[in-house]
């Protein structure tokens, strides 16, 4: 048993600790815990049957006489504190060469509500069943990488568990799948919004497309099961249209129509991905930025208020990933919300910035500082 133990200790990268919160610190908590930190591997100490979870939560202090760090106490039955552990489980995890040392690989989110064909679009580009797919949702509990490369590059695939309308959120495992899809989404480079062409645009897919917006991702709209929709001269257009009105936000973002099922232009997807990545890297230098805002500016005169003229003095961009730019202005609050929309479009339409959120931070200055 000793053997199997040590053998377990050896080829894990994190080592869960489970102890008994009812029995306290036994004997051979104490010699487990001796021979964990020997290991030097992190630890993370669990104390299980906290099922009244405020009043056992104190009880777990006693735990810290391990020497193993912070306790977290959690009641398995009732799915009480798994979220803590996870967190600590996912801090803990070591990073591979890949990526630490190749800053050219794409982390490609693959979101959506369930089945819309997230995990069948993934297989379908990796040849292969990698994910479980199947036509009751929420098959896929938790985000999936997958490494791949092919002739347009490296790319991290990450397959996430759909999110569903709060109303329908029962399990506590299903939340937990919520609060990964939403790391997901937070770690990646570009989201691949995808939307059930025989659906169209719900309520639910307008939550998690501004969740990516709200993240300052890169986004791909990819409508799925495009091969069974009943199609007349015009249906696309008008297809993009629907999706355009009803998410405004995403106005930026490129669409494209696939069969995750048949494989009809998936194989296209990487060149929008390679191209939206780049998007949402894109650096401006402040000379060329300030040409373009002084263009817009000549062309449509800020806004007045009470004889109050808002003054631009310059701008300069902060950081990319979204593509976000600083402008100093006299009085922020003339700087109203039309006029940095005006901005933005300019901007775009100089730079393109297709496929990515464009942020504006307003600074104030006066002139004599400029």
């Amino acid at each position: 048993m000793r053997e199997q133990a040590n053998l377990a200790i050896t080829m894990a990268d994190v080592i869960l600790f489970v102890t008994d919160i009812r029995q306290g610190i036994t004997a051979t908590d104490r010699e487990i815990a001796i021979m964990l930190k020997k290991s030097g591997k992190p630890i993370v100490l669990v104390c299980n049957k906290a099922d009244n979870y405020e009043k056992d939560k104190e009880e777990s202090y006693e735990f810290y006489n391990l020497g193993l760090g912070e306790p977290f106490p959690i009641s398995a039955t009732n799915a009480l504190g798994i979220g803590d552990v996870l967190d600590k489980i996912y801090e803990n995890f070591p990073k591979t060469m890949d990526e630490e040392d190749d800053e050219s690989q794409i982390k490609v989110a693959i979101i959506g509500k369930p089945n819309v064909g997230k995990s069948s679009l993934v297989n379908k580009i990796l040849g292969e069943n990698r994910s479980i797919v199947s036509d009751i949702a929420g098959t896929t509990r938790d985000a999936i990488d997958t490494q791949f490369e092919n002739d347009k590059g490296k790319y991290t695939l990450i397959d996430t568990a759909g999110i569903r309308r709060k109303s329908k959120v029962k399990e506590s495992i299903e939340k937990f799948s919520i609060m990964r899809t939403m790391l997901a989404i937070e770690r990646s480079d570009v989201c691949l919004m995808m939307i059930d062409a025989t659906q169209g645009v719900t309520d639910q897919d307008a939550k998690i497309a501004g969740e990516a917006h709200e993240a300052g991702k890169g986004v791909v709209i990819v409508v799925n099961k495009w091969d069974i929709v009943e199609k007349e001269t015009g249906t696309l257009e008008k297809y993009k249209k629907e999706i355009y009105d009803k998410l405004k936000y995403l106005s930026y973002a490129p669409i494209i129509f696939i069969s995750a099922k048949t494989g009809q232009r998936v194989n296209k997807l990487f060149d929008l991905i390679n191209y939206v990545a780049e998007q949402n890297s894109l650096r401006i230098s402040t000379s060329v930025l300030n040409q373009v805002i002084n263009e817009a500016i000549a062309m449509v005169q800020p806004p007045t208020d009470k004889g109050k003229r808002l003054k631009i003095f310059y701008g300069t961009q902060a950081s990319t990933k979204p593509p976000t730019f600083i402008i100093f202005v006299n009085d922020k609050e003339l700087f109203h919300f039309s006029y940095e929309r005006y901005l933005v479009n300019q901007i775009r339409k100089e730079f393109g910035l297709q496929g990515t959120p464009v942020r504006i931070i307003v600074r104030e200055k006066s002139e004599k500082e400029v």
